[in-house]
């Protein structure tokens, strides 16, 4: 029997450039669905473990945002408001993460980008799924108002990150066409070419 050799991009902590920073990330993602679930089994005192969840929720919400979303895949994200008009905007961030020899920063790995993403999308949807059934189950309201902080949590990090990941990308595509002179340069020689022929 031949033991499989893991390759790059498998779901396997030991692969991950970060394995302490990836294995804190997975652990507050998973815990406060855990402490939810199971909570009401070592307690039965509902302000105890509303108060829990609600705390590793927060953990995770700010381990995500400064430090696995950072460390995991180069991307940070924050607000601003501006003083003066009050006005509130949200600011990306990203590290150049394709390893390219002319940036010196160090290449994305797969491994720690496969499951930052699925962490990402996967609990917000088990977060919708235990909503479901607590309305189906007709479960005291203040469960559901548990449910409903999580998911503003949880959703928040994943609508910012992914427009976080797609401002990098459209700078990166931007800053290659520009700098690297490929795409810039097949457009304007095929602009030129139009204008100048007969």
């Amino acid at each position: 029997m031949e033991r499989s050799q893991a390759r790059t991009g498998d779901l396997s902590w030991r692969l991950s450039s970060h394995p302490i920073t990836l294995l804190f990330f997975l652990g507050f993602r998973i815990s406060s669905l855990l402490f939810y679930l199971l909570g009401s089994l070592f307690t039965s005192n509902f302000i105890l473990v509303f108060i829990i969840t609600i705390l590793l929720l927060a953990a995770d919400f700010y381990y995500l945002k400064n430090i696995a979303g950072r460390r995991l895949v180069g991307l940070r994200w924050w607000n601003e408001v501006d003083p003066a008009s009050g006005d509130s905007h949200w600011v990306f961030e990203s590290q150049d993460r394709s390893g390219s020899a002319e940036s010196g920063a160090p290449s994305q790995n797969a491994t720690d980008k496969r499951f930052f993403w699925l962490a990402l999308y996967v609990q917000p949807a088990l977060w919708v799924v235990l909503a479901i059934v607590s309305v189906v189950r007709l479960l005291n309201p203040i469960w559901l108002s548990l449910i409903v902080i999580a998911l503003i949590l949880t959703i928040t990090n994943t609508l910012a990150f992914s427009r976080c990941d797609k401002f990098s990308q459209a700078s990166s595509l931007a800053s290659s066409a520009m700098y690297s002179g490929g795409m810039a340069k097949s457009l304007a020689g095929g602009l030129f070419s139009r204008l100048f022929r007969g």
